[in-house]
C-alpha cells in the first residue's frame, strides 16, 4: 500500500435540484480522478440543500435507503474510476426512521458500510432533531484501497470521544463532511479539527459547503482542508465563498513518526476515565 495517498474533498453550492447536484458531484469525482485522486469525500447531505434551516416534513422526501439508488449509482462510478468514495446522504431505514449517514464505497465499487451521525444539534438554523435520529452504529472504521478510514459528520466534531474512538480503531484518515455557517462556527473551524488531528494522530479532511441557500440565512463558508497529525494544513485551505475541488497528497508515513514521538496511545489511562461516561 502506497504511503502517499492523493485525496480529494468537494465543497460546492446548492444547484436547485437533486439530479443536478448528483451530476455535479459525478463531475467532481471524474475531475479528481483525472488529477490522480484515489479517495474523495463529498459534503454533508451532498445531493440536496441543507434543509435543516427550517422544520418542514416535505424534506423527508430526500431520504432514501443506504445502500440504495444513489449509493449504487456511485458504486458504479467508483469502480470505473478506481476511487474510494464517501457519500454523505439522508438515510431512511424504514418509514419514520431517518438518519444523517455517510456510505463508504471501495475503489472496486464494493459497498463497505456506513456511519450514522451520532450527535444531533437542535439550535436556530440547525434543526436536525426534526429530521434525524442519533446514530446507532458506533464509530466504524473501514478497510479501503487507501487504508483504514473513518467518518465523523459536522456537529460530531465538537465531541472528542468519537475522534478518539476512530483512532483506537486504527483510522489513518478521518473525513468530516459538514454544513456550517459563517456567523456561528468560523472561529472554531481552523481550531477543532487540527487539534483533533494532533490529539488522535491521523489526517482529517474537513469539508464545508458554500453559499446562502433559499431555506435560510446560513452563510456556508467553505474553507475545506486537509490537516496532518502535526496540526499543519496540507496545502492551502479552500475558498470561503466559491465551489472548489481540493486535491492533496497525504503522507501516511508521518503517522508512525508522530506516534513514535508522542506515544499518546501508550500513555492513555482508560482505567481513570470511567466518570467521563456517566450521564
Amino acid at each position: 500500500m502506497a504511503e502517499i495517498v492523493r485525496a480529494a474533498l468537494v465543497q460546492t453550492g446548492w444547484t436547485g435540484d437533486q439530479e443536478s447536484m448528483v451530476k455535479a458531484h459525478e463531475g467532481y469525482a471524474r475531475e479528481a480522478a483525472a488529477q490522480g485522486a484515489k479517495v474523495i469525500c463529498f459534503q454533508e447531505l451532498f445531493y440536496g440543500p441543507y434543509f435543516c434551516q427550517v422544520q418542514d416534513p416535505e424534506f423527508y422526501a430526500y431520504a432514501e435507503s443506504v445502500p440504495g439508488p444513489t449509493t449504487e449509482r456511485f458504486q458504479a462510478l467508483a469502480a470505473e474510476l478506481g476511487m474510494v468514495m464517501v457519500l454523505p446522504m439522508y438515510e431512511q431505514e424504514q418509514a419514520g426512521v431517518l438518519y444523517n449517514t455517510a456510505a463508504v464505497i471501495d475503489a472496486d465499487g464494493k459497498y463497505l458500510g456506513k456511519y450514522r451521525k451520532n450527535h444531533i444539534p437542535q439550535v436556530k438554523g440547525f434543526w436536525e432533531k426534526f429530521y434525524f435520529r442519533p446514530g446507532n452504529l458506533g464509530y466504524p472504521v473501514f478497510d479501503t484501497a487507501v487504508g483504514r478510514i473513518g467518518v465523523y459528520i459536522c456537529y460530531d466534531r465538537h465531541f472528542p470521544e468519537g475522534w478518539r474512538a476512530l483512532g483506537l480503531a486504527g483510522a489513518k484518515i478521518v473525513f468530516n463532511p459538514s454544513a456550517t455557517s459563517r456567523g456561528l462556527s468560523s472561529y472554531l473551524w481552523k481550531l477543532e479539527q487540527p487539534a483533533s488531528a494532533v490529539a488522535n494522530e491521523y489526517f482529517i479532511g474537513a469539508i464545508n459547503r458554500v453559499g446562502v441557500e433559499e431555506y435560510g440565512e446560513n452563510d456556508f463558508y467553505g474553507t475545506s482542508y486537509f490537516v496532518d497529525p502535526e496540526g499543519k494544513f496540507v496545502g492551502e485551505v479552500g475558498d470561503d465563498h466559491n465551489p472548489e475541488l481540493i486535491v492533496r497528497d497525504l503522507d501516511l508515513g508521518l503517522l508512525d513518526t508522530v506516534r513514535d514521538r508522542w506515544q499518546f496511545y501508550r500513555d492513555r489511562r482508560p482505567d481513570a476515565y470511567g466518570d467521563l461516561t456517566k450521564p
